[in-house]
């Protein structure tokens, strides 16, 4: 039987999902990557110096300030779900880039041997959620067909969305 009604919990529960998860980076970030990057590059020597030299760079205000224009994006994200009935590629994209997104913070950790920020939130919320929400789409017969293909471009446009708001959080960072 399909229940073709998503309520705003399933939609909205993704920027309410991500304010919890972020607020976890915003808290430890910055300070986080200062006191471990050190040790992280004397184990990971392949790392590129230049990929150290990044991730290092980024300021609690260049970090807060990409927050800021990701907190666009998935609000975005959250309000095309609601106009669309759950239906919204989009938002479907934002939902399994984040639960991948949390997947990822799991092996960041992991490889880190530390609770690395976002790892904390990420089996608590991240992904709960987004499994919680792939299956109300499923029952309400909009999930859109999953699989590699969709894997991969869900781990891309979270990817994306980083880079993009870490880019527009320099600039801003840098004018003010």
């Amino acid at each position: 039987m399909t229940d073709t009604r998503i309520n705003s919990l399933v939609t909205y529960g993704l920027f309410l999902a991500w304010a919890v998860h972020d607020a976890e980076e915003l808290a430890r970030g910055p300070r986080w990557v200062r006191e471990n990057v050190p040790a992280l590059r004397e184990r990971f020597p392949a790392v590129p110096e230049r990929v150290w030299k990044a991730v290092e760079s980024v300021d609690e205000r260049e970090f807060a300030a990409a927050v800021g224009v990701m907190a666009v994006i998935v609000g975005a994200a959250a309000v095309s779900g609601a106009r669309s009935g759950g239906r919204s590629a989009f938002y479907q994209g934002a939902v399994n880039g984040f639960g991948l997104h949390g997947l990822v913070h799991l092996a960041q950790a992991a490889a880190a041997r530390d609770v690395t920020p976002g790892a904390a939130t990420s089996p608590l919320v991240v992904i709960p959620f987004s499994l919680w929400a792939r299956g109300r789409l499923r029952r309400a017969g909009v999930l859109r067909p999953s699989g590699p293909g969709s894997v991969a471009a869900g781990l891309t446009v979270a990817a994306g969305a980083t880079v993009l708001a870490h880019a527009v959080g320099r600039a801003v960072s840098a004018r003010f």
